[in-house]
Parts: structure tokens; C-alpha cells; sequence
């Protein structure tokens, strides 16, 4: 024993069995107390790892809204582009259609001045051969005394007329014969001005072509082929003979004669190539080439 040790102070209490007990308890209070906190902390140090696990199927749901939404997106894309395309074909149809429209009207109005002018030319070419038989008419009453048909053995006397239908030679021969056929041949083509041949003539083209049968060059226009043989009388006409309308070096129309009172003639662009009597349309002279 320490030489201190009867000293009170200086002595360790003793510590007593329930004092120990008691602090026992406390510490086991304490431990429990801590082991029910940890268990709860560890409770709750695990409910975020529940909550972390859940995330991915959250992200899945959103990628597949927003695969949604830009496949819509690209769809409406795809509507707008189609629908842009509608209307632009549209537009172009549109456009193409107004263009049609008009070169529809514009070539129906040079068709309808065409018409205007050709029917002009026609009432001025009547008007012209109304004053011509007017002018002829009183030289045809007085006359020369020629005997009808002088060379066809018709009947009748006395003062002959410019415009008889029984008139000269009625059966053509050789070349006049070539010339009547061919002309004949042509009744019912069109009338087009400035052609030749083989479709369609006017009146000077039918008759250059006509002779051209038999090697005869004639002049090209009516004015000059109405001076291009010699000067025969209407009351004394041969087949194949040129008849004209208006005046010798100035006329305006022509046409074969072939025979029996009757010629062939491209008229007009209504009727065409026709055969028509004299008394249809008086001629003003004719001239014989053969």
C-alpha cells in the first residue's frame, strides 16, 4: 500500500455493483439507440438508390415522347413539302392553261380577219364584176351582127351577146382536150391563195398549171395572163380558151373555158374549184393561147 493511501483523498472511490448497472443500461441504451439510428439511416441511405433505379424507365418514356414528337414533326415536314408541290404544279397548270387560252384566241382572231379579208376581196371582186357586165352590157346590145355558135353549128341569128352559153366550138381536140380534162379533173380542190397545185390553186395558178400540161409557160398572175394570147371574142369561144374578169393587162380574175357554154375556175376560198355556166358570172374578154 502507498504511504498516501490512508489519506482520504487520496483514495479511488469504489464504485458500486448498481452504479455499474446503471451505467451498463445507459450504455446499452445508448447502443441501441444507435443501432436504431443506423438501421434508419441505412432505411433512408437506401430509399435514393430506389429513387436512382427508377430514373432510367423516366428517361425511356421521355426518348419515346420525343421520338413521337419528331416523327410528327417530320411528317407535318413531309405534308407541308407535299402540299408545296400541290401548289406549285397547280400553278404551273394554271399558268399553262392561261397560255393556252391565249394563243386559242389569238389564232382565232387571225382567222376571223383572214375570213373578214378574204370575204372583203370577194364582195369587192363581185362588185368589180357587177360594174364590168354594167360597162359590157350596151356593146353586147349593139353588136356586130355574128351569128351565134358561128363555129359550132348552133341555131339563131341576129345580134350576137357576150354571155351566150351556146357559143363557139363545144367539143375540145388535141392539146385544148389535155387542158379541159386536167382543169375538170380539179372540180372540188380548196381555193388557197398563191398556190399551184396539186391540192389546192387559185384562179391564175389552175390555169398556169393547166397548161403547163402541155408544155405552155404561162405567166404566173391573172393580170399578165390576160394578155398572154390573142384577144377573142365571147361569142366565138374555143374550149380551152382563157376567159378574165375585168380589164386586158389589169384583170383580176380567170378561168378556162371548156366548152358548152361552161368554164372551170378556182373561185374562192368557199367554193373552190367549180364548174359553173357562163351566165353564173359573165366573163369580161378572153384570149386563146392555142
Amino acid at each position: 500500500m502507498s504511504h498516501t493511501a490512508h489519506i482520504r483523498s487520496h483514495r479511488k472511490p469504489r464504485r458500486s455493483a448498481s452504479t455499474l448497472a446503471v451505467r451498463a443500461g445507459v450504455a446499452g441504451g445508448v447502443l441501441s439507440t444507435l443501432a436504431v439510428a443506423g438501421a434508419s439511416g441505412s432505411a433512408n441511405a437506401a430509399e435514393p438508390v430506389t429513387q436512382t433505379l427508377e430514373l432510367p424507365t423516366l428517361t425511356a418514356d421521355l426518348a419515346a415522347q420525343a421520338a413521337q414528337s419528331a416523327d410528327a414533326t417530320e411528317q407535318a415536314a413531309a405534308n407541308y413539302q407535299l402540299q408545296a408541290e400541290r401548289d406549285a404544279a397547280a400553278a404551273k397548270a394554271a399558268k399553262k392553261a392561261e397560255a393556252d387560252l391565249a394563243e386559242a384566241k389569238k389564232k382565232a382572231a387571225e382567222a376571223k380577219k383572214k375570213a373578214e379579208e378574204e370575204a372583203r376581196k370577194e364582195a369587192a371582186a363581185r362588185a368589180s364584176r357587177t360594174a364590168a357586165r354594167t360597162t359590157l352590157s350596151p356593146s353586147a346590145d349593139t353588136g356586130t351582127g355574128t351569128v351565134l355558135g358561128g363555129n359550132g353549128g348552133g341555131t339563131g341569128g341576129g345580134a350576137g351577146t357576150s354571155t351566150s352559153t351556146d357559143t363557139g366550138t363545144s367539143t375540145a381536140t388535141g392539146s385544148a382536150a389535155t387542158i379541159v380534162n386536167f382543169v375538170k379533173s380539179q372540180v372540188g380542190k380548196a381555193y388557197v391563195p398563191g398556190a399551184t397545185g396539186p391540192s389546192a390553186y387559185d384562179c391564175s395558178g389552175l390555169v398556169q398549171t393547166a397548161f403547163r400540161q402541155i408544155n405552155v409557160s404561162l405567166p404566173r398572175v391573172s393580170q399578165d395572163q390576160s394578155t398572154a394570147g390573142t384577144q377573142v371574142s365571147l361569142s366565138n369561144l374555143q374550149p380551152g380558151d382563157i376567159l378574165y374578169w375585168g380589164s386586158a393587162g389589169s384583170a383580176y380574175h380567170v378561168a378556162v373555158y371548156v366548152g358548152g357554154g361552161m368554164f372551170v375556175g378556182a373561185q374562192n376560198s368557199s367554193t373552190g374549184v367549180v364548174e359553173r355556166p357562163l351566165s353564173y358570172d359573165p366573163p369580161t374578154g378572153a384570149v386563146r393561147v392555142l
